[in-house]
């Protein structure tokens, strides 16, 4: 009893923008796909090399999707858990002497600049 207990938000916070970020590239690589499909086109009226390019996508984007999806599950996760600290720690240091306990994260209504 009487530990601190410190959680990193601005680590969470770049764990959320990090996975935002893959998720968006999961989305695009579809498309990067067909491109390189195209740049390789039939050299010498050869096609092997273009279809296993595309034998490659077509696996690739099954699993691509279920990551995309195992992804978005986490950042949800990570939202909720920010969430759900944010309205403990903020209710906490209301029942606290906040001169000697501040709470760990700025009450977004308390805010003069909106997020």
């Amino acid at each position: 009893m009487g530990q601190d207990i410190n959680i990193p938000m601005s680590k969470l916070e770049q764990l959320n923008t990090s996975l935002t970020n893959i998720i968006s590239e999961f989305e695009n690589a579809g498309s990067r796909g067909d491109a390189l499909e195209s740049a390789i086109g039939s050299p010498h009226g050869e096609s092997a090399l273009r279809n296993e390019v595309d034998r490659f996508e077509s696996a690739w984007n099954d699993k691509r999707d279920t990551l995309k999806e195992k992804l978005e599950s986490a950042k949800e996760r990570v939202v909720d858990f920010v969430q759900a600290w944010t309205d403990f720690d903020l209710e906490a240091a209301k029942n606290l002497d906040s001169t000697e306990n501040p709470p760990q994260v700025d009450d977004p209504s308390q805010s003069q600049n909106p997020r």
